[in-house]
């Protein structure tokens, strides 16, 4: 085959290559649109309960105790007939709530320390590297339990146990992408010319870093949701009859045998709601490179 016969056939072959991509890429978009479907249900339930239940998730319904999943209640009943779908759509404001936080937490001092450590170097680096080491060598759960316990119970605190227990890996990437950009060639060509370091730092270098730190903050939004299911379930949250996720799960376990419904559900949520958050950051990722 000639040059000009390899280039034809080329050219003819290139549109089929494109539209196989694309067929190849189509699952992933629709997996993100999927995530982010999920995803903002859950927000516009925490936000607006009352535009998707006008059910009470507090008062107890006596006659209709444990009545299986049905058009009336789709999620069921549970032993105290209160509507399972109402409780898990008004739980989601306090365990989002929560999430959000230690998310916020961790990014906030994460990002602080692993810039701080990564711009500055030196002793400075060494001192709260070794801090981070210590953080991250304890198991995130029991740290964060550690913290709850010394802070007392209740939503917030353990929003802010999540949130610590989290940053030290906020701290790590921040301060690896500091030192990938910092010494690379437009930044040393900057301070070549008399460009401040200061100035370098909040020009280019954050702009830089703290992409992928935004990505982590997306699937550490999936990991804080366990963590703060997790810890509501085991007692630490808000006390009955508060309707978080955790608990949720937790007040149908001694029921699971005759009420699978209880623990199914609201189960289903939070599985939904942490692959949807692991999907977006794996999609943010792919949108970087």
């Amino acid at each position: 085959m000639t040059a000009t016969e390899q280039l034809g056939a080329g050219a003819a072959a290139a549109p089929q290559e494109r539209r196989a991509a694309r067929r190849l890429r189509l699952p992933g978009g629709v997996a993100t649109a999927i995530a982010a479907i999920v995803l903002g249900t859950a927000v516009l339930w925490a936000l607006f309960p009352g535009l998707f239940t006008a059910v009470d998730p507090i008062l107890p319904d006596t006659p209709n105790m444990l009545q299986p999943p049905s058009a009336a209640h789709p999620f069921g009943t549970d032993h105290l007939g209160r509507d399972v779908l109402a409780r898990t759509i008004h739980g989601s404001a306090l365990s989002l709530y929560a999430t959000l936080l230690a998310v916020l937490i961790a990014f906030a001092a994460g990002s602080a320390i692993g810039v701080g450590a990564g711009f500055v170097g030196g002793v400075v680096d060494a001192v709260l590297m070794r801090v981070v080491d210590i953080v991250m060598s304890i198991p995130g759960l029991l740290l964060a339990m550690g913290v709850v316990t010394a802070l007392g119970f209740g939503t917030t605190n353990i929003a802010i146990a999540v949130g610590i227990a989290a940053t030290a890996s906020f701290a790590r990437l921040a301060r690896g992408e500091v030192i990938r950009w910092r010494t690379s060639v437009f930044a040393e060509a900057a301070r070549w010319v008399g460009v401040s370091p200061w100035r370098i730092l909040w020009r280019y270098l954050l702009p830089l870093a703290l992409k992928p730190v935004v990505a982590l903050g997306v699937l550490e939004f999936g990991s804080a949701v366990i963590a703060v299911s997790t810890l509501s379930f085991l007692g630490f949250g808000q006390p009955p009859p508060a309707p978080e996720w955790g608990l949720l799960v937790a007040e149908g376990r001694d029921y699971l045998a005759t009420a699978w419904w209880l623990t199914t559900f609201p189960g289903l949520v939070i599985v939904a709601v942490v692959l949807s958050a692991n999907q977006l950051s794996r999609a943010i990722q792919g949108g970087r490179r």
